[in-house]
């Protein structure tokens, strides 16, 4: 576990942490769901993939990557030569516990027939075990360019394994997992809060259980929901995802009013990322001084990993990350 600051007070852990980006040559990676002051003060703010692929295009020595373990394990298999840290390395994910590599690959043998179309939110070691990568922007574009003939495992996350085999008739050998945040929506209040707000549309993400999804007016990627936020024509959107996102829907768009879908108590506290909290500026500062907890990965099995990843770059590029903001 990530050691947890005990002497730190008095310091202007910004100004810190400023001064340690450009003495480590280093870029801050913040994922939308972090919490906002991380957000404000990242070089790139967005979704886990192309945060690990902007940060790969950069001259950075070192990426801090203020997100969960399987995407800081994402940048070092697209930055080998350069240190990745993680400001604490409990910060694990729901997705990626639910998949232990050695039953995966147990799962696999048994059907031999299946390739493997495995979501990004998993292991290095099943990503090494996987034969596509996909993100929540790529899943439909990849998914179309596969032979109905082909018989495919999709894991770890059932629900949107679910909602493709529902969009595209598909029957899909689903890995049980599921994402607790996503799962935690209430169909009862999401509905209570529709009735309360009839012309707001509800944009989800399709790691929502069907039964939020089917109440959506767009599903998407937090980057596709984001994109959404800025071309509808209404002024009010109820958002079933991770509610951090709504800080940058607010940045970019302050005249609007976003709403955070509902959790079974009746409000979205429950919704919040427990792995995606464990990471506080504190600790993005301690990582950035001392270089640690660092990320590795032994060589042959990065290898295997990237092949994955690779075959989803080749098949989708151009939808993987849509909407990512920038530093200013």
């Amino acid at each position: 576990m990530t050691a947890q600051p005990t002497n730190l007070s008095g310091l202007d852990l910004r100004a810190e942490i400023d001064r340690l980006r450009i003495e480590r040559k280093a870029v801050i990676l913040a994922h939308y769901y972090q919490k906002p002051e991380i957000q404000d003060l990242a070089d790139f703010v967005g979704d886990s993939l192309e945060l690990s692929r902007k940060a790969a295009a950069t001259d950075a020595e070192v990426i801090a990557f203020c997100g969960v373990r399987f995407m800081a394990e994402t940048a070092k298999i697209l930055s080998p030569e350069k240190i990745v840290v993680l400001p604490d390395m409990d910060a694990g994910c729901s997705l990626e516990d639910s998949c232990p590599p050695d039953q995966f690959a147990a799962f696999r043998a048994q059907h031999p027939d299946h390739i493997a179309l495995t979501y990004i939110n998993c292991s290095t070691e099943v990503k090494a075990l996987s034969d596509v990568i996909v993100t929540s922007s790529s899943a439909e574009t990849i998914l179309a360019k596969i032979p109905p003939e082909q018989k495919i495992i999709f894991g770890p996350d059932r629900h949107l394994g679910g909602y493709l085999n529902r969009k595209f008739g598909r029957d899909m050998l689903l890995w049980p997992g599921v994402c607790i945040v996503h799962e935690a929506f209430s169909e009862t209040e999401l509905l209570k809060l529709k009735a309360q707000h009839p012309d707001a549309p509800i944009a989800a993400h399709p790691e929502c259980p069907a039964h939020i999804v089917d109440h959506a007016d767009y599903v998407g990627s937090t980057s596709g929901i984001l994109n959404y936020a800025k071309a509808m024509p209404g002024d009010t959107l109820i958002v079933a995802t991770e509610p951090h996102i709504i800080h940058q829907m607010q940045l970019a768009m302050p005249g609007k009013t976003f709403i955070g879908a509902p959790g079974a108590d009746g409000n979205c506290n429950c919704n919040i990322c427990p792995y995606m909290a464990l990471n506080t500026l504190e600790k993005l500062y301690l990582a950035l001084r001392d270089l640690t907890p660092r990320v590795e990965i032994e060589e042959t099995l990065r290898l295997d990993a990237k092949k994955s990843l690779d075959a989803m770059l080749a098949m989708a590029s151009g939808t993987v990350g849509q909407g990512d903001l920038g530093r200013p």
